[in-house]
């Protein structure tokens, strides 16, 4: 008979959306470890802190949204570490599950080690994790392993996806399982009325014939629905101009002739223009976030038909009302429409688009060190198809964001409103582990891998090769630009850095440090090459600052 270790072992197996699992240990669930590692099909990486476990476990499914991203920790402080991976699975709809130890039922209000159960002056790990979860379990009948598992990875993904949570008290650990069963996963579709599909139909079709300029906005919804071949359908179709929110850059080929590239505070001119004229936008998967809104312009949608698609009901009317709404996934709805539509109506009007993308225009500002935006553009030069490139929070991830120009089915993510500095610096290591076969790249700010950095250790000894490439300034950039822009004076941006080069190797990875453009290019190929981890460290300059449409 299976003990409750075993049997969620042999359901993560069975379940065929786990071939990774990330986390660490403590007495409250040290023998789980044992169950994994005779698992042979799950492979167990232990990192170096839970918080970047749980940013692994994020990156497991960013790119392959039928994924479910498991991480694990002791209880109590262990556990707590997980909590900012959960917010971002949150905020971005990512299918992740925690699991974490919790005191035993005999002992809980006694004051026992790392306990969490909010008695006797404890803080209540339950009420933590129920809030920042889509829901937050305890185990605590070991015949409740199946029921529970299975609600659990069910509602993971029902609807809009996102993290749920297990507690697995100590004492139940190992009790055996009597009732195991195999779980059944049903994954529901959210498919759109038909009543909202004719109106966005009749919509679009009167917008076509009547020649108004027609919109549409990819927001990141799109990539959690899988929706690339409805969008380009439409696109194609009815020869619509698109933009994307930055959360979604890249989605689409950026070489597409209709693409005029990402709207928002660091949006290319071409897409801002266009905008600005456009009779009817329709938004698919956007849930209208700071970065994509101008900082929330009141006005932004005045004059303007707004058709908002989004799988999350709180969504729709959030910041902007909307036209006409449809509650759906955003793939199933775009292609009822497409559906339901007449590809026989005229085209959109034709748009120029020439030399209106940053990445397509001179570099602005001065430098007596590299450039940020050289360093953008070397990594995608460098990138072969299919690859994966990882922004994080930070100026940095301006950068990338307006200098890189993706194609041939290369993929950006960068963090998602809530945000946290360090998600991606780990994240992209769960990212090289569910896609083993693409090269992953990670642009990181210093100010971020000094946060995360312990974790190359991490991919050394799991031999997984990811190429961080740190953009070195040696500050916290876009804050010194928010302070510049309201005091006309900063404080406390400066900071050290290390010799990356040499710690690179002293944890047994390669390191190069870059501090002419020219030599950039060719030393991240090199770096791919290795199939290996590899830092680079490139030194750019701090006194140059991303395009902004609007001051932060």
């Amino acid at each position: 008979m299976m003990d409750v270790n075993q049997a969620i072992v042999k359901i993560l197996e069975d379940s065929g959306r786990v071939s990774h699992v990330f986390g660490s240990t403590g007495q409250v669930n040290a023998s789980m470890l044992l169950a994994l590692r005779d698992s042979s099909v799950i492979r167990t990486v232990v990192v170096r802190n839970e918080q970047a476990a749980s940013f692994m476990a994020c990156g497991y499914t960013m790119f392959n949204p039928e994924n479910l991203g498991v991480c694990f920790a002791t209880g109590g402080p262990g556990a707590f570490n997980l909590f900012s991976g959960m917010a971002v699975a949150y905020s971005d709809s990512l299918p992740v599950l925690a699991i974490t130890g919790y005191a035993s039922a005999n002992v809980r209000g006694k004051g026992c080690l790392n306990e969490s159960s909010g008695l006797s002056r404890t803080p209540d790990s339950h009420k933590m994790f129920s809030a920042t979860t889509k829901k937050s379990y305890i185990i605590e009948d070991a015949s409740q392993t199946c029921d529970i598992l299975e609600d659990a990875i069910n509602t993971a993904f029902d609807g809009r996806p996102g993290p749920v949570h297990v507690h697995v008290p100590k004492n139940i650990t190992t009790a055996p399982v009597p009732n195991f069963r195999p779980v059944e996963l049903k994954i529901r579709s959210c498919a759109p009325k038909p009543a909202a599909v004719r109106e966005f139909a009749a919509r679009l079709s009167t917008a076509l014939t009547g020649k108004e300029r027609i919109l549409l906005l990819v927001g990141y919804g799109c990539i959690r629905a899988g929706a690339k071949d409805a969008l380009l359908s439409l696109i194609d179709t009815y020869q619509i101009p698109f933009v994307t929110t930055m959360d979604a850059k890249g989605y689409l080929p950026e070489d597409h002739p209709l693409s005029l590239g990402i709207y928002g505070t660091t949006g290319d001119p071409g897409a801002m223009e266009y905008f600005d004229k456009a009779d009817l936008v329709l938004a698919a998967g956007n849930s209208f976030a700071e970065n994509a809104t101008l900082l929330f312009k009141p006005d932004l949608y005045d004059e303007k038909t707004l058709l908002h698609i989004n799988i999350d009901p709180h969504e729709i009317n959030k910041v902007y009302p909307a036209d006409l709404s449809m509650i759906a996934d955003a793939r199933l709805g775009l292609e009822a429409i497409l559906h339901e539509m007449d590809a026989g109506l005229p085209k959109a009007e034709p748009v120029s688009l020439a030399g209106k993308k940053w990445v397509d225009m001179p570099n602005q500002g001065a430098v007596k060190k590299m450039h940020p935006a050289d360093v953008a553009r070397a990594i995608c030069a460098a990138a072969p198809e299919n690859a994966i490139i990882m922004g994080d929070a930070g100026s940095h991830m301006l950068w990338l964001s307006e200098y890189m120009k993706l194609t041939g089915n290369q993929r950006y993510q960068n963090p998602g409103s809530f945000g946290p500095m360090a998600s991606h610096t780990n994240g992209c290591i769960g990212v090289k582990c569910a896609n083993p076969d693409k090269v992953v790249i990670s642009g990181s700010g210093d100010g971020c891998y000094l946060m995360a950095g312990f974790e190359l250790l991490t991919a050394v000894q799991n031999n997984i090769p990811v190429v961080w490439v740190i953009f070195d300034n040696g500050e916290f950039n876009v804050i010194k630009k928010f302070l510049l822009n309201m005091f006309q004076d900063h404080a406390y941006m400066s900071f050290m850095n290390p010799d990356y080069v040499a710690y690179a190797k002293s944890c047994g990875a390669e390191g190069f440090r870059v501090e002419k453009a020219e030599d950039l290019e060719d030393t991240i190929r090199k770096a791919i090459a290795l199939n290996r981890p590899v830092l680079i460290d490139a030194v750019i300059d701090g006194d140059v600052f991303a395009n902004m449409n609007k001051s932060m």
